[in-house]
């Protein structure tokens, strides 16, 4: 890095950094902060990888996210959230006032369980607004919320209460996912025995009652009884010493409770994340910063107003669901929809019926819920009007040009902004996106950084390119709401984020800068291949074949190959009512091969009519790897939505290549 680079960059810093103290003017702080407002070191060669924001400062980002609201903003009757159930007509909502009796109630409900500040309390729940009481109760008296994804396996939610060291547990008894019963508490329960048999006995689990009686007995869903006023006249494995009834404890609980103030840096919350291999990684998120970076981003990247509806489809068990459903949209006194269902029950319309039905105008959703939908064609989105919606929104994983061009035509009808977010857990907040209006967009592309934030990219070498280029995406410097360690073991925190190239963040991800500065995400670094010394990005060659009328979705791994090193293996998923057939397969390898070249040729192409997925909907490419290569050993499954897909895959498996 030349000098004038570097004075360039702290120029910058210290532009940005009175740009976000002017931000933290809008917020209640107990003290103010001292010294700097930002300071960092994300350079192992120089001493410990740390960084610190508003040190000396003390807030809570409970009451900045609900008090400020009711008695400063005067939002009391305002609705915070639109709640709608799995079932259509199961719905409830709730004020911004109610919201603050009820997290006071459960804070204190936390109290008397002998929680205190700084002690973890694991959350594993369904899409409930007890979901976000639970989390902003731990926030108000300073404990750090764990939310484990309620897709998640008895075994997960161990592991992660182990890691984390949870004393308490928060679940339900259930919850239905379309017209399937989750029976969470019979989870929960195997999860606290193999907490006991690891000899980490947790102390306390309090149960919500969701599912009504005849829920609980019913094959299907039957007709819901509301959710608002149910008892735990006994629990649902039979009542254990550990375990008290959510709604006893709350009957007797003040809805006044003073918050617990926090030093900027106080840890907020961990949350879980995982790579291809290995042990979850307890990322963790502090107070201050988290609370300005998320707060911001909401408001500038869906140009937030007070008369929007808005609407995230995510999983509050993700990292999405912390910062752009409770977070971001509450510090900005906004209304929200909170959604317990699928996106195709009771039918493929539904997800149109809710934006119609609230008058949603911003609205957020994965590309891979996206490209589910575009399969049923435009008629199921047509029954509706969406005329309120003024913004689309996608996050989690690069959008391919088609899946982005359906998006904006047929759902927004050719007027409302994309705008296509990259971020991570690890960024805790958008760190490359359009702003809608003032940025023109890129079909497939996230654009731009945000504010405050610096990127590069690299070679293999750890050498900065320059133009348009393609390499490692990497960071320069830090923003207010990125991660400030692993939970627990810092060491790895520096070894995986920032030991391959020194001085930068490495966000795992490849990249790539066109012409015009536009950052394009070509997927993991271990989802780009090497063929015969070229680098080819799987996500380029999964939009090429994507674009084929016939197919619905594609996901694309490397396979050893004895001369190439690499080859392309890939798996189509066809539209309904298409057979595959040696012609499909011939004009899908002419396809790829016009759009990137001969050299990204598919040398297998391989009929999936269905692929591996997570419970959040991410394409398990790992396991895609396994099966293309014949590995009979696949390792941790517990993830895997649907298991008899990998059985599938393996019985059509291709054993011989172009």
């Amino acid at each position: 890095m030349s000098k004038l680079h570097l004075h360039d960059l702290l120029r910058l810093h210290l532009i940005l950094s009175e740009f976000w103290v002017d931000i933290a003017k809008e917020f209640f702080w107990k003290t103010k902060h001292t010294g700097q407002f930002l300071d960092y070191n994300f350079d192992v060669t120089k001493g410990e990888i740390f960084v610190k924001c508003m040190e000396g400062a003390t807030t809570n980002i409970c009451y900045n996210v609900l008090d400020r609201n009711v008695h400063e903003k005067k939002l009391g009757d305002k609705v915070a959230f639109y709640w709608e159930g799995n079932e259509p007509g199961d719905e409830k909502t709730v004020t911004y006032r109610e919201l603050l009796q009820e997290v006071c109630k459960f804070a204190n409900v936390l109290k008397l369980q002998g929680v205190k500040k700084g002690d973890r309390v694991s959350i594993y729940m369904p899409m409930v607004v007890e979901l976000v009481v639970a989390m902003l109760a731990c926030a108000r008296i300073g404990a750090v919320h764990s939310i484990v994804f309620a897709g998640f396996s008895a075994e997960s939610l161990c592991e992660r209460i182990i890691d984390s060291q949870c004393s308490l547990l928060v679940t339900a008894d259930g919850f239905y996912r379309g017209d399937k019963l989750i029976n969470l508490k019979v989870i929960a329960d195997e999860a606290l025995e193999k907490c006991r048999d690891k000899s980490f006995p947790v102390e306390r689990c309090i149960m919500l009652k969701h599912l009504s009686k005849e829920e609980q007995e019913a094959s299907s869903p039957g007709s819901l009884s509301p959710p608002a006023k149910r008892s735990c006249p006994d629990l649902q494995s039979g009542p254990r010493q550990v375990d008290v009834c959510w709604h006893s404890l709350m009957e007797g609980a003040s809805d006044e409770c003073e918050p617990v103030w926090c030093e900027s840096e106080d840890p907020l919350f961990i949350l879980y994340t995982s790579g291809s291999t290995g042990k979850p990684k307890g990322v963790l998120h502090t107070v201050s910063g988290y609370m300005l970076y998320t707060a911001t981003t909401f408001k500038l990247v869906f140009d937030y107003h007070p008369d929007d509806v808005y609407w995230c489809t995510a999983d509050i068990g993700w990292i999405t669901g912390h910062s752009y459903i409770t977070y971001g949209p509450l510090a900005n006194g906004a209304t929200s929809v909170l959604f317990e269902g699928l996106p195709t029950y009771p039918d493929v319309s539904r997800m149109w019926e809710i934006v119609d039905k609230y008058h949603v105008s911003k609205f957020y959703t994965a590309p891979t819920a996206i490209r589910l939908l575009m399969k049923y064609g435009s008629e199921p989105v047509h029954k509706y009007k969406r005329s309120s919606l003024k913004i689309l929104g996608t996050v989690g994983e690069p959008i391919n040009p088609e899946a982005w061009q359906w998006y904006y035509n047929v759902v927004g009808d050719g007027r409302c902004p994309v705008v296509d977010t990259f971020w991570q857990t690890e960024t805790g907040g958008h760190v490359l996106t359009p702003l809608p209006a003032a940025t023109p967009l890129k079909p497939g592309s996230a654009t731009f950084p945000f504010f405050g934030v610096v990127p590069a990219i690299l070679n293999e070498s750890g050498e900065e390119l320059e133009g348009p280029n393609e390499g490692y995406l990497v960071f320069k410097q830090p923003w207010p709401g990125v991660m400030r360690t692993v939970f627990g073991n810092h060491q790895r925190f520096e070894t995986t984020y920032f030991k391959k190239f020194p001085g930068f963040y490495v966000t795992g991800d490849g990249c790539r800068r066109d012409k015009d500065g536009y950052y394009w995400i070509t997927g993991r670094i271990d989802d780009m291949l090497n063929v015969s010394g070229h680098l080819l990005s799987t996500a380029e060659v999964e939009s090429a074949l994507v674009e084929h009328e016939a197919v619905a979705e594609a996901a694309v791994v490397g396979t050893p190959h004895p001369v190439k090193g690499e080859s392309l293996y890939c798996f189509v998923t066809l539209t309904d009512g298409i057979d595959y057939t040696t012609t499909l397969e011939a004009e899908l390898r002419k396809q790829v091969r016009e759009k990137i070249g001969a050299i990204a040729t598919p040398d297998y192409i391989q009929n999936a009519p269905g692929l591996p997925k997570t419970r959040s909907g991410k394409i398990m490419r790992r396991l895609l790897r396994k099966i293309a290569s014949n590995q009979q050993d696949l390792g941790d499954v517990s993830t895997l939505a649907d298991s008899t897909v990998i059985e599938q895959l393996f019985e059509n498996r291709c054993c011989t290549a172009l």
